[in-house]
């Protein structure tokens, strides 16, 4: 029997409304044909899960989720988007040769959820012992730079990878236009070569 509106509570019913603008934001990546639209709706989606996490109780994933992924990591997925120039029409005809393999691996990814889902319904799950005392950002700092201090770096490395490679993708080049000062040529100027008298006749 399902829930009515009126037995559920603040908390679930901001769950379903989250839940449903990440996935209806998760579909407009996929079927936008304009790659800023999907990257906006990827941010959306991001918003909407970091929402998810806060109502979840884990308010350092939400908050993470904002500043590295939408505040850092999308913000820089736009500004590449944006200045790249890419043949929309090219793009699609090379993608269309790879549609029966995405086919596969999305029947297969879903077939995958579904049986997790009904696995996750069927058992029963047991969460640990957590103590009245217990603090998330403490014992999340403890584990992320004790046990997981070298994923922690590894994931740094691989931002500061994809940052370095998003501006040599967007780096045109020397331009003939550069308005740069040579300090040589300015000590090499001399005011005979700038400056000429001439004299004119007065008038009468």
């Amino acid at each position: 029997m399902l829930p009515t509106v009126s037995t559920l509570s603040f908390s679930t019913l901001a769950f379903y409304f989250f839940a449903a603008i990440a996935l209806s934001a998760a579909s407009a990546v996929i079927f936008s044909k304009n790659p800023v639209h999907s990257v906006l709706s990827l941010v959306l989606s991001f918003v909407a899960t970091a929402a998810l996490w806060i109502i979840a109780q884990a308010e350092f994933l939400g908050i993470v989720l904002i500043l590295v992924y939408v505040g850092a990591v999308m913000v820089l997925f736009l500004f590449v988007v944006m200045m790249l120039d890419i043949e929309l029409e090219e793009l699609q005809t090379s993608l269309m040769k790879h549609i029966p393999l995405a086919v596969l691996v999305a029947a297969l990814l879903a077939v995958l959820l579904i049986q997790w889902i009904l696995d996750a319904n069927s058992a029963v799950l047991e969460l640990p012992f957590v103590s009245g005392d217990a603090r998330n950002l403490s014992d999340l700092g403890q584990a992320l730079f004790t046990r997981f201090l070298v994923p922690f770096e590894v994931a740094g490395v691989i931002l500061l990878t994809a940052m370095v490679a998003a501006i040599a993708l967007t780096f045109r080049g020397k331009q003939d236009l550069n308005k740069a000062i040579d300090p040589a040529l300015q000590f090499q100027a001399k005011k005979e070569n700038r400056l000429k008298i001439i004299k004119t006749m007065s008038e009468d």
